[in-house]
């Protein structure tokens, strides 16, 4: 997993000297991914500013997804089709991580009342993989597949402990952290303290630094072999769970649950 400073949408040179290196596929899937965050659809000069690829390429690229039935157009707008959601379920029906920690969030969201995910580091961010939503949701739109900043958050912070030293230090130096609330640290001094204080731990709390309102907990989803794969959390509002609370119940569900999945991956 490569970390820090992303490489231009476009560019796909560092693969070129590779034989096996399918460039049609890599240029698809930028197009693909250029739709992220623009559900009203972009036209194909954005796309192309976007990715850095030709008009005449992502032309073609978009009339090959319509043709399979993964995007449309409307005079010079392209958008994806929800077929395109069967990439990403191919993926969650085939990882076991995924597949086995859906009833274990469950068990958790019903014990506590609150809202519980599983999530993988991607980059610089988390994606979330799996969740279990509680009636009374904080956080309005997080649900499978939604990106958020490893930085503040506590599944971040957690995933983003278990790295070697050398790709913590990458990851950092190619920062530039956003204040979400006036709580978020920003200061990579503090933020590596406490990324290497999750390491003592064994677990993440994040104070309101994404969102004002939200208290999160989060505990490291490791293999047999002690390999970290995922993390999981319970998010919770501050006004409702106190820290206390926080390390009286919620830890404990949440190492029961990364104890139980432990036992299954290997």
């Amino acid at each position: 997993m490569k970390l820090g400073t992303k490489a231009p949408q476009g560019d796909l040179s560092p693969h070129a000297g590779n034989p096996d290196f399918m460039l049609s596929l890599a240029r698809g899937l930028r197009v693909i991914e250029s739709f992220e965050a623009h559900p009203d659809g972009r036209s194909i000069v954005e796309i192309s500013q976007a990715t850095g690829l030709s008009r005449a390429a992502i032309r073609r690229i978009l009339v090959t997804l319509e043709l399979l039935g993964y995007a449309e157009h409307t005079r010079q707008v392209y958008r994806l089709k929800t077929q395109v959601l069967r990439l990403g379920f191919s993926f969650l029906s085939s990882s076991s991580v995924v597949e086995a920690a859906r009833p274990v969030l469950e068990r958790i969201t019903e014990q506590l009342h609150e809202s519980s995910s599983m999530s993988m580091l991607d980059g610089p961010d988390i994606v979330y993989v799996a969740r279990s939503a509680a009636s009374r949701i904080l956080a309005a739109g997080l649900s499978v597949g939604s990106r958020l900043p490893a930085y503040c958050t506590s599944m971040g912070r957690v995933l983003l402990a278990s790295l070697p030293d050398d790709q913590l230090n990458t990851y950092l130096r190619g920062l530039t952290p956003r204040t979400f609330t006036p709580k978020t640290i920003t200061r990579i001094s503090e933020l590596k303290k406490s990324i290497l204080e999750v390491r003592t731990l064994g677990y993440a709390i994040v104070d309101e630094e994404l969102e004002a309102g939200l208290r999160s907990i989060a505990v490291p989803v490791s293999t047999r072999n002690g390999q970290v794969v995922a993390a999981i959390n319970v998010g919770t509002h501050v006004s409702r769970v106190d820290r206390t609370i926080l390390l009286r119940k919620c830890l404990p569900a949440l190492k029961k649950g990364a104890r139980e999945l432990r036992t299954i991956l290997i």
